[in-house]
């Protein structure tokens, strides 16, 4: 295992107890951005959401892999478990929203928007007339404060808000949740180094039939679908943590240190040890 995980919080920072179901905090982009110099090193959250809303200024967002530039007004959800960090520009407002996992039920089943909002996440700029409507709802949840002894009404302003948000991408397609349980497949048995076959076999489908969805849906191969994951978490794991490289070898299942560096390689265009060095 990894000498030292990508750490978790409750908020940002602060060591103590897993947060509760029903925990609910807001406080403002520099409350407690201007405190680490306006940058919050990649993290995550094991039983709450995030949503983050700029109104004025810029975030660069590192999100499971992924790069984000926005420029406010904006939002970006972050779900349960992912991990996440933010650079701000200085002086810029906004507001960062924690819900724990107790606020799911307020959705209404699997077409509501909102549960698909919780469980993928999602980001992008805000309509004007959305960004005012949001920037009223945190105010009043800012008002109410953090230790309300009835959440309710602090869930019906935080629901408010998030379906203020640019509505969800459509329902997904048949195809779409075949991709989707593929990537599950691919996301528990990452260090298994399993065959094609096995996740055809999984899925009811031939391998001929699993080659062709991924063309369409990701414009590669399943095998290539597994080796950029693969490569993902192996950067991801390089950079945030201080496990050595042959610790990271052996947590994603590659017996050869040596076969690891020239898989590494061929996938990224760096070796692993370069990344210790690299921006984050």
């Amino acid at each position: 295992m990894p000498a030292k995980a990508i750490p978790a919080y409750a908020l940002y920072g602060e060591s103590g107890p897993a947060e509760a179901d029903d925990f609910v905090h807001i406080e403002t982009i520099e409350a407690r951005s201007s405190l680490h110099d306006w940058e919050i090193a990649p993290h995550r959250h094991h039983r709450s959401a995030q949503v983050l809303i700029v109104a004025s200024g810029h975030v660069a967002v590192a999100l499971d892999g992924r790069s984000l530039d926005l420029a406010g007004p904006c939002h970006v959800t972050i779900p349960v478990g992912a991990v996440h960090g933010f650079r701000f520009a200085p002086a810029t407002h906004g507001w960062v929203l924690t819900l724990g996992q107790a606020f799911r039920a307020r959705t209404a089943g699997p077409r509501d928007p909102l549960g698909r909002l919780l469980a993928e996440g999602g980001a992008g700029a805000l309509p004007d007339e959305a960004a005012a409507r949001i920037a009223l709802l945190a105010g009043e949840l800012l008002a109410l404060g953090q230790d309300l002894p009835d959440r309710g009404l602090v869930h019906a302003l935080a629901e408010a808000l998030l379906r203020s948000l640019p509505p969800a991408p459509a329902p997904p397609t048949a195809e779409d949740r075949r991709l989707s349980r593929f990537r599950e497949l691919v996301e528990t048995h990452l260090a298994g180094h399993r065959p094609v076959e096995f996740y055809a076999a999984a899925l009811g489908m031939t391998p001929r039939t699993l080659h062709r969805l991924c063309l369409r849906q990701l414009g590669c191969t399943p095998l290539e679908a597994i080796h950029r994951r693969l490569a993902a978490e192996a950067q991801r794991l390089l950079r945030y943590t201080n496990a050595s490289v042959t610790q990271v070898a052996g947590e994603l299942g590659f017996a050869d240190t040596s076969y690891f560096s020239r898989f590494y390689l061929r996938m990224t265009g760096r070796r692993p040890t370069a990344e210790r060095s690299a921006p984050g």
